[in-house]
């Protein structure tokens, strides 16, 4: 049986939980503008329309460059592709487009959420990506979460 140091046990259930956080979301996502913001977008005046198509289309771009990015750290874990490999440009984590706090609060509720959950998922994905660039910070709270992994 192959072992593995507890850094990267955390880490693969992080990627793991994030990887269902994501799918969760898109199908959501998918779920609001095919069927329940329908009735929201056509409320709203042709011009705002488009501006919710455009927010539709930057949701999905995040969670697809968030979902992308978690396959290749699943791919490395699970050894089919080398961690030297996953830092290709080809294979970082994606630009994701910006939505400015004004158009966002023309949007319907259920869109403004949908954004701010891409956003959030988005950016702590970011951070982790950002985490692997270098070595992790040594501190008590790391030790401690690293004890903690090898307990479970």
């Amino acid at each position: 049986m192959e072992t593995h140091s507890s850094s990267a046990v955390v880490q693969r259930r992080l990627v793991d939980s994030l990887y269902v956080e994501a799918m969760v979301l898109a199908d959501e996502a998918r779920a609001y503008f095919d069927d329940g913001g329908r009735g929201e977008r056509a409320m709203l005046d042709p011009m705002t329309r488009v501006v919710f198509s455009c927010e539709s289309l930057k949701i999905t771009t995040r969670l697809m460059h968030v979902i992308a990015w978690l396959l290749t750290q699943r791919a490395v874990a699970a050894g089919e592709i080398s961690a030297v490999a996953a830092r290709d440009p080809a294979r970082l984590l994606g630009p994701a487009p910006w939505t400015e706090e004004r158009v966002l609060q023309a949007m319907p509720n259920g869109t403004r959420t949908l954004v701010a959950a891409s956003i959030d998922l988005y950016r702590r994905v970011e951070r982790i990506e950002r985490a692997h660039e270098g070595p992790p910070p040594a501190s008590p709270a790391r030790a401690m979460f690293d004890r903690l992994a090898l307990a479970l």
